[in-house]
């Protein structure tokens, strides 16, 4: 859980918060995410996710565009003596990282956001939290 602005330097590598470093470990799996950010897996929640990627039936072309978009997309990184990882150019591209971003914990895995990207989806997202909530109650969350 939480909310951290954080700054990528001119080599692409971004400090991880040691919240997140603890909980994800040392080797972690960085991919593509949805609404363009990076997602950030320890290595056991990525076996997790990897695993049930597989069950998906091959024969069906939606499965299989979405499991090259993870698999394709991935890397598996280490964080250094300082807790800064270095994301690959592509990740970076995809998500439009450059300088300026966020880290937040969602759950099982960490997401990185531009922060002007992060700031328009939530200003987007604001007035409709309470639509989405209603709606989640009737899946009895």
């Amino acid at each position: 859980m939480g909310e951290y602005l954080h700054t990528i330097d001119a080599k692409g590598r971004l400090i991880l918060p040691a919240k997140f470093r603890a909980e994800l470990g040392d080797r972690l799996i960085v991919t593509k995410g949805l609404d363009t950010c990076v997602f950030v897996y320890g290595l056991e929640e990525w076996a997790i996710l990897e695993n049930k990627l597989k069950q998906l039936p091959l024969a069906k072309p939606e499965a299989r565009a979405f499991v090259r978009f993870f698999f394709a997309g991935a890397a598996e990184l280490e964080c250094d003596k300082q807790g800064r990882i270095l994301l690959p150019n592509n990740l970076r591209e995809y998500a439009q990282l450059d300088k300026d971003v966020v880290v937040i914990g969602v759950s099982n895995r960490v997401e990185i956001w531009s922060k002007k990207i992060w700031d328009d989806y939530n200003d987007q997202l604001g007035p409709t939290v309470v639509q989405m909530a209603e709606e989640l109650v009737d899946l009895g969350i």
